[in-house]
């Protein structure tokens, strides 16, 4: 298994170099966003509206960091809150597994996925809620960047150790980067940030017409500007050299156990 992991490692820092694969990817970037891709897939019957590459990323994310609290901005149809809700789901069973415990008779848990959305249209709502998965969930009506929705989920998360933030909704800078500035702080170290559709300021200026996002104003110069005065999280570049294909390039960000200050 060492072999194997070191081998996968080699293979993803070549891609750092490959110049042709990275221009294909690029490539099928903006030809897929325009005929809407990501809208092909769901999670459990609810539409997800990601990527496979990066739900694959998040799965990965999800059991390397084990979080206890998963908090989502933005939930369309529900899909990747019923995703993140069916980790949770195989986390505990593993931790049933694990403990000897019969799976008649799982460990209790307490895990949970917290979604937040200014606005969770009744249909998306009622099926949410009536899915399997919904035990796992629970549901915030609001801004995001609201001053009470932000003081409800820091209130929320304080009672978790471990605690991993999605942050999709609006994507505009100045929106992103209040969500950042409210929830990447409640990050535990080790865990992630991930901030989607980063891809925005790598595409054309005529991809999104009819949105206030664009060039210069997205989730990616949102990033940048976080950063500026926060390291104590990095990108992973890693995760983008493995997948090629994702929407969030510069996305993920790694909160680091420990900040190196500068003599």
């Amino acid at each position: 298994m060492i072999l194997f992991e070191q081998n996968t490692y080699e293979r993803i820092e070549t891609n750092m170099f490959n110049e042709d694969l990275k221009k294909a990817s690029d490539i099928f970037m903006i030809m897929s966003i325009i005929p809407k891709y990501s809208y092909n897939f769901s999670w459990f019957t609810r539409p997800i509206i990601q990527y496979p590459q990066d739900i694959v990323a998040i799965q990965e994310l999800i059991w390397q960091v084990r979080p206890d609290l998963i908090i989502e901005t933005g939930i369309a149809h529900g899909g990747s809150l019923i995703f993140s809700a069916s980790m949770i789901a195989l986390m505990d069973m593993a931790d049933a597994i694990e403990s000897g415990e019969k799976m008649i008779n799982p460990v209790k848990s307490n895990r949970k996925v917290l979604g937040i959305d200014i606005d969770i249209r009744a249909h998306n709502r009622l099926a949410i809620e009536n899915h399997p998965m919904f035990s796992r969930i629970q549901l915030i009506e609001g801004s995001s960047i609201d001053q009470e929705v932000v003081a409800q989920v820091c209130e929320i998360a304080a009672a978790y150790s471990r605690v991993l933030v999605c942050l999709d909704s609006m994507h505009t800078h100045d929106h992103v980067l209040a969500e950042l500035e409210a929830y990447a702080p409640l990050v535990t170290p080790g865990s992630y940030c991930v901030v989607f559709d980063t891809i925005i300021e790598d595409m054309p200026d005529n991809v999104f017409p009819d949105r206030p996002w664009g060039k210069g104003n997205n989730p990616k110069t949102a990033v940048y500007e976080y950063l500026k005065n926060h390291s104590e999280f990095i990108i992973d570049k890693s995760i983008e050299y493995k997948l090629l294909i994702t929407v969030a390039p510069d996305g993920y960000l790694k909160r680091l156990n420990e900040v190196k200050k500068h003599i």
